[in-house]
């Protein structure tokens, strides 16, 4: 197999847990080959490069082996190679080390532990 699906590559080389969300993430724009998005139809072929968007970082991924058939985790690193950039995993550390839960301004209640935090800094005022 020369060529196959960006959505089903995605989906049998366990980047995504179904192929529906892999083609849900491409038709958002969160997967680019070579800097231009894609449909879920495009065909790739060995040597592409692959950009993944999952906040907070871009995942790069050097395409080895084409598959639309999934394949067991142990078997891996013979379908790609990962080439995201060092900075990228820098920026998901920094995220983590925070611990700040990125929740949308008016999208429900604080939680207990975000309202006794909050009390507890406007104390010091």
């Amino acid at each position: 197999m020369e060529e196959a699906r960006i959505d089903k590559w995605l989906w049998a080389a366990r980047v995504f847990k179904t192929r529906s969300v892999a083609a849900d993430a491409i038709k958002n724009g969160r997967v680019t080959i070579g800097g231009q998005n894609v449909k879920p139809s495009r065909m790739v072929k060995v040597g592409d490069v692959v950009d993944v968007k999952k906040p907070p970082i871009v995942y790069s991924f050097k395409i080895l082996k084409t598959i639309e058939q999934r394949v067991g985790a142990k078997l891996i690193p013979e379908v790609y190679e990962n080439v995201t950039a060092p900075e990228q995993y820098e920026l998901l550390e920094m995220s983590r080390i925070s611990g700040f839960v990125d929740r949308a301004r008016g999208t429900g209640r604080p939680t207990k532990k975000d309202r006794r935090s909050l009390e507890n800094f406007f104390e010091d005022f």
